[in-house]
């Protein structure tokens, strides 16, 4: 498949691939997963690896050194240390998944129950959560070992049980989190049942987090396991990490390289299971971005697509631009072959419906495309430059001081943890290297200039304490702090009321010519195109169609699909006037 061709949705099989992969490309998750099965495949087999039985005793090599047919020497009771030590790892792993099975069982499936439906079961589970996590998880182990004997496993199930309420808050407070999204409320619309509403939808959204608590739990189950059969409380007769240490231990004064070999055991188990969780976390954290890596090309050399612009009033010019993202069957181009010029003081609009490429356009000339987004191809030449695939060190260079931006939706871009003032001064401080003081007194004279009628308490305000018509303008604001070249705004006034939009587009089209500013505006409102902008390149399916100057484009538009766009707004339409129905209209 070409790296045009459609995207193919990737098969359980496929994304599992995928997971296997990544984890075992990161140099981490590769070590973890290599130790991790090293010790399964030993605790699997170990009547084949282990050169004695775990009971046999030897009574001329009790506390034995190293050699003589005992590879790691001899126990307090003369067996070999390396046997049981083979043999510890079987019944150890076997406690330690009793304990995460029930856990896991339990406290996934009540938080999310509780979680979905809230209400009583949320109550009457929290409840019982919280009074499981009341009680000394030690003090009932040891009260059950009375009454129950010394069966590890019976341990692990109980304590599996006390460890459940750490299982369901987690899941609970994720559900919470993720229930009442657009895409759960477009399930239960389509008709879907609960239960596969909460399988489907929100257990595969808030797995990563469960996983790294699968990990918590497998070394602390190995840990308390270890830490019972120290103490005396596990069979004697059945090898474990944890009889084998209480055994060095008390042998400790005569042969004390004998407790290394257990103790390593649960630190490397544990440290694995930790590692290879977090590797996994990560993996399922990017989604299913990458898949054959093998199959992507490389980005194109800038002297493949030719040399800088010859016109010097050029800005900014975009040649052959090709933008993908990696699928399971390669690159999916989301740009394909875009060229752009932007003259210096001139407004370029950048239109077309949703999906059509502007945006992505708009974020490549930034460097700033989503994670897995690369430049396959073409070029970008900013003022006689080639900034395609430029190191980030050098984009962050140009970013703020020559190249702005002006994000869609204004109150999701500012810090709510922050003022007003900090996140305008913090730009002018880093990028242009004045004193906090001269920043302030600029950032004053800023917010009055784009029309804040008390910039000094908009500069002490929080965001929620100002309105998104206001947020706007302080972004603006903050884009054009350092008098940069070039300003991208992506749809500016979208998230805005009709009468704010007017106004913020009348501010960027008086701040373009006070400080001649190039001006890239991605819109798809033909209003907004007509009301600041020189020149307009309309974009579908992430190509661009046709570019012209507006007096043109709306005189004579060439492009069917222009056409289209166009007339698809709505002027010149004679309104439906409202009439009350009669009573007898109401009647029939």
């Amino acid at each position: 498949m070409s790296a045009a061709s459609t995207p193919q949705t990737g098969t359980p099989a496929a994304t599992r691939d995928g997971i296997v992969r990544s984890v075992l490309t990161n140099p981490l998750g590769l070590l973890a997963a290599a130790l991790l099965t090293m010790v399964i495949l030993a605790a699997v087999f170990a009547p084949q690896i282990a050169p004695f039985p775990a009971d046999e005793l030897q009574i001329f090599k009790i506390n034995a050194p190293p050699g003589d047919g005992y590879f790691l020497g001899g126990d307090g009771s003369g067996r070999d240390i390396f046997s049981r030590l083979v043999y510890g790892a079987r019944n150890t792993l076997t406690g330690a998944l009793i304990a995460i099975s029930v856990a896991a069982s339990i406290g996934v499936t009540s938080g999310l129950f509780a979680g979905y439906f809230g209400g009583r079961r949320e109550v009457v589970m929290s409840w019982i959560s919280d009074g499981l996590m009341a009680l000394p998880s030690l003090i009932v182990l040891l009260a059950f070992y009375q009454s129950l004997g010394s069966s590890i496993q019976v341990s692990m199930v109980i304590f599996g049980v006390m460890l459940a309420p750490g299982f369901y808050r987690l899941t609970r407070n994720l559900v919470n989190g993720v229930k009442h999204e657009l895409y759960v409320d477009a399930a239960r619309v389509s008709g879907l049942s609960d239960l596969r509403i909460i399988v489907r939808h929100i257990l595969l959204v808030i797995r990563a987090p469960v996983i790294i608590q699968v990990s918590i739990v497998a070394g602390v189950s190995i840990v308390i396991q270890a830490g019972l059969e120290f103490l005396g409380l596990g069979d004697p007769a059945v090898p474990t990490w944890g009889g084998m240490l209480q055994d060095a231990f008390a042998n400790m004064f005569v042969v004390p390289t004998a407790i290394l070999w257990p103790g390593l055991a649960i630190s490397v188990t544990v440290a694995s299971f930790v590692l290879l969780a977090n590797a996994i976390r990560d993996r399922l954290q990017q989604g299913n971005r990458v898949a054959k890596v093998a199959a992507l090309p490389a980005p194109v050399a800038a002297s493949a697509v030719g040399a800088a612009p010859g016109d010097k009033d050029a800005l900014l010019e975009v040649r052959d631009l090709v933008v993908g993202y990696p699928s399971a069957d390669g690159w999916t181009e989301v740009v394909k072959g875009v060229s752009l010029q932007l003259r210096r003081g001139e407004v370029l609009g950048l239109v077309g419906e949703s999906g059509s490429g502007k945006t992505q356009t708009a974020f490549a000339v930034l460097g700033l495309l989503s994670t897995g987004g690369r430049i396959l191809s073409g070029s970008i030449w900013f003022d006689g430059r080639d900034i395609a695939n430029l190191p980030e060190e050098e984009m962050r260079k140009l970013r703020g001081k020559r190249i702005a931006y002006v994000p869609q939706e204004p109150m999701s871009n500012l810090d709510p943890a922050f003022r007003i003032g900090y996140q305008l001064t913090e730009p002018m401080v880093t990028v242009l290297g004045i004193s906090r003081g001269e920043a302030k007194a600029r950032a004053l004279k800023l917010l009055a200039r784009v029309g804040m009628p008390n910039p000094l308490r908009t500069f002490n305000a929080y965001p929620h304490q100002i309105s998104g018509g206001m947020a706007q303008r302080v972004l603006i604001a903050r884009a054009i702090s350092c008098n940069p070249d070039l300003l991208i705004a992506d749809e500016p006034t979208t998230a805005l009321d009709v009468t704010v939009q007017a106004e913020v587009l009348e501010l960027l089209r008086d701040l373009q010519a006070e400080m001649n500013m190039s001006v890239v505006l991605v819109t798809h409102n033909f209003g907004v195109v007509a009301d600041i902008c020189h020149r307009v390149s309309v974009m579908k399916d992430g190509k661009v169609v046709e570019t012209s100057d507006v007096r043109s484009l709306f005189a004579d538009p060439q492009h069917d699909y222009t056409k289209m766009l166009l007339g698809a707004v709505l002027d010149d339409v004679t309104p439906r006037v409202y009439r009350p129905l009669s009573v007898k209209e109401v009647s029939a």
